[in-house]
């Protein structure tokens, strides 16, 4: 039952346009029709492993190139390396592991060196796994060395928790690109981010990550940035995010929103990163900077609280973390953002490093109150939020009645 690469398997690089993917090459793992005909004709021998949404999500990255140079789930030793140092075992910065948790009674059932069949939660064939190695890891020191806790009720440590106690790992093969069901114009994949770029002139471009809403301090931050370089990369996550996150596509039509009204088009590309969030704060925000660096950007922002939750990080543990990297093995820079508010004294947005402004006469809201404002149908202040985001988001939050 083992798979033996054709000529065909191993060309699983993309041309490489711009910045250099971390690791030098730009990861593809999308089986070409000769393969997906190959694998249909096993599948119905083949072991079934049903994934969970960020499995697929990980599968899914990993064959686009987005977590590249990462070609399949990890074996144990990058998965140690990983958890212990923030390193693969060659010495290449990674920050958080990427695996694929069962049960120990669904990995008895699988044999190493053969192919095991990736399913969705719909039981879908999505994809394949070139099974080497199944081994056991230590989740308490997962959750306490990636997540920086052990408490159950953090959303990432919650996740190891619960998942199989047995990781699987091999080189992976996506079946199918299919569009996104709901961002199909903004599922722009890192080769053809590049591209884009390329095609723009672009030289020097800027990724923003966000699972929120766009509001004044992140519009502030990001046109901050955009003056030192030539192109913003907006690249919310869409990925697997807690229940009480606000829901992808409100957050894309406030982006929407705001490029129409308050950006200069030809110097931003929505687009959507795919990828499932941790909440693993100071090691997610290592882990975002490599992921837009394979998408080609050259630099990043990291603002206040990246990727936190809770109160389990500092407010700028997030930007620390990138000190214990040379800024050479990490290959992307970067911008480190104070809190920004709007000051009432000098009429305009602004950080502690610019504004000499009390607590008094900054105006910024928490995430916990502007919602509660939305779901009561008050409009934030216009100096937190554009009216029209505000509106939009008011209009998703209210609750829907209909006839009985």
């Amino acid at each position: 039952m083992t798979h033996r690469p054709s000529q065909e398997d191993l060309s699983v690089s993309h041309p490489v346009t711009g910045i250099a993917p971390h690791g030098g090459t730009l990861i593809d793992r999308l089986a070409s029709p000769t393969q997906r005909q190959e694998f249909a004709d096993k599948a119905e021998f083949l072991p079934r492993v049903s994934l969970s949404a960020r499995s697929l999500s990980d599968l899914q990255m990993m064959a686009i190139g987005a977590f590249s140079p990462l070609t399949g789930f990890m074996n144990q030793a990058d998965y140690d390396r990983v958890v212990s140092d923030m390193r693969l075992t060659n010495g290449l910065p990674w920050s958080i592991p990427i695996t694929l948790p069962v049960t120990a009674a669904i990995a008895d059932t699988l044999q190493v060196d053969t192919l095991v069949r990736l399913e969705d939660s719909n039981d879908q064939f999505v994809g394949v796994l070139e099974l080497s190695q199944k081994y056991p890891y230590d989740k308490e020191k997962e959750a306490l060395q990636v997540y920086r806790t052990l408490d159950p009720k953090h959303p990432g440590v919650q996740v190891v928790y619960n998942q199989g106690e047995i990781n699987l790992a091999g080189n992976i093969w996506l079946l199918h690109r299919d569009p996104h069901p709901l961002f199909p114009a903004y599922q722009i994949d890192p080769a053809r981010s590049r591209q884009m770029f390329q095609e723009k002139g672009w030289r020097t471009i800027v990724g923003f990550q966000t699972r929120n809403p766009i509001h004044r301090a992140h519009e502030y931050i990001q046109k901050c940035a955009l003056e030192t370089v030539d192109g913003l990369f907006l690249h919310p996550l869409v990925g697997v995010t807690k229940d009480d996150d606000i829901p992808a596509d409100v957050r894309m039509r406030c982006y929407e929103i705001m490029l129409e009204h308050y950006f200069p088009t030809d110097r931003v590309i929505l687009a959507i990163n795919p990828a499932a969030m941790r909440y693993a704060g100071p090691r997610e925000a290592i882990f975002h900077a490599l992921l837009r660096k394979n998408y080609g950007c050259t630099h990043f922002i990291v603002g206040r609280d990246h990727a936190g939750v809770g109160d389990y990080y500092g407010t700028y543990d997030a930007q620390h973390i990138f000190d214990e990297f040379e800024p050479a093995e990490l290959g992307i820079l970067p911008m480190k953002f104070e809190h920004a508010f709007y000051c009432t004294r000098t009429q305009s947005m602004a950080t502690t490093k610019t504004s000499p402004s009390t607590p008094q006469e900054r105006i910024h809201l928490s995430g916990t109150k502007v919602r509660e404002m939305l779901r009561q149908g008050q409009l934030p202040p216009p100096e937190f939020s554009r009216p029209e985001v505000a509106a939009e988001l008011i209009r998703a939050m209210q609750p829907h009645t209909g006839q009985a």
